[in-house]
Order: structure tokens, then sequence, then C-alpha cells
């Protein structure tokens, strides 16, 4: 069966947006400047990669089409990665580089596409489940937030000193990011359920009330 124009559409463009993640994570450090750093850690870092998975599970309208089109993508963006990575290396800021060889790229492709798979899935069906009204989502909603909070810290904690002030700042700003997103979070899920369980006060006065 044919699917429909705007569906087929919708569907590349999930997995053109994994496309493009692995395309910002592999050749932003090959640039120099301060936003092609930070674009660099952003687009390497596992958390914005949860996100997309995510994002797509919460913008599709099944469970299942969440799971397999988010896991999908993220191995599309894997495998980007790791060919742009062998086509034109690039040293992560702080380290030196010669390259990667060909058995670098096939076992990286191969060991990060199975993760894609194992845990892209699941973060799809976390976003489609995020879509859940009220508190009853929250939980859902807060996992991007938490998973960057909890990535930054450990990344500040083990590998900041030797990566440098930059590297540092940045982190330490998606951290608080992380903190501010989940507190905003928190606040408009609070805020909606207490409007959902007001009542308006003609109806609080009754019908028979002077």
């Amino acid at each position: 069966m044919n699917l429909p124009r705007t569906r087929t559409m919708s569907l590349l463009s999930a997995l053109g947006a994994g496309a493009a993640i692995g395309t910002l994570g592999a050749l932003a450090g090959t640039f120099d400047g301060p936003v092609f750093h930070v674009v660099n850690l952003v687009f390497s870092a596992g958390w914005s990669w949860a996100c997309l998975a995510f994002l797509i599970g919460y913008t599709r309208p099944s469970k299942t089409e969440s799971a397999w089109l988010a896991a999908s993508a993220l191995a599309i963006g894997v495998t980007v990665y790791y060919l742009l990575k062998y086509l034109r290396p690039a040293a992560p800021i702080g380290m030196t580089s010669d390259g990667m060889s060909g058995e670098g790229i096939s076992s990286g492709i191969l060991a990060w596409g199975i993760a894609a798979l194992l845990f892209g899935a699941p973060m799809g069906l976390f976003g489609n489940l995020a879509r859940i009204p009220g508190i009853g989502g929250l939980a859902f909603r807060l996992l991007v937030p938490l998973i960057a909070y909890v990535e930054t810290s450990a990344r500040l904690k083990v590998e900041a000193a030797t990566a440098g002030h930059f590297v540092e700042v940045t982190w330490s700003t998606i951290r608080v990011l992380a903190v501010l997103t989940a507190v905003a979070l928190v606040a408009h899920t609070v805020w909606e359920w207490a409007r959902s369980t007001r009542k308006p006060e003609g109806l609080k006065a009754g019908p028979d009330a002077d």
C-alpha cells in the first residue's frame, strides 16, 4: 500500500534529522571558532542523540512507529558520523588524532549502530508516552533533561580538567539549562493540573446561591 505523500515526507524528515545530527557531530570539529566548537560538543554528546530519538517519538502517532523510526534515524546518524569522520578526521577538542582506520570506522558503525537500535527504540517510545497530558507524562518529559544533567556532570567530573576551560564552560551551561528545563516542565505541568481542577466561580457558588 502506498503511503500518502505527507506521511512519506514526514518519515523522510525524521531519517534526515538522523543524518543531520551525524553530519554536525562529525564535521563541526573540523572548523575553527567557538560556535563550531560548541556545535561539536553538543552533537557529539549522547544526550543530544537521545533528545533526537525522543523528539521523533513525540511527533509520531503510534508507539510502534515511534520506536522503529527513532532507532532507524539514530542508526543512520551513526553511519553518517563515522563515514564523515573517516573522510575528514578531526581530533576531539583538547586531544590529538592521526585519523581513523578502515577497521575503526567499521567497528564504530557496528558497535554504535547496535547501540542506536537498542537505545533509540525505547527513547522513541518514551517520547511518544511523553504526549500523555498532565502528571501522567511528566516523568517521560523529564527524561532528556535528566540524561543531559547526568552526562554533563560525569564529563565535568572526569574530563573537564584535561579538556580545557572552554569545554568546562560549555558543559556547565548545558547542565544549568537542563535543570531550568526540568523546573519549567514541572511548573507547567503543575499549573495545568491546578487549572484543570479549579472550578469556575459560578459553579462554586451553586445554582441556588443568592
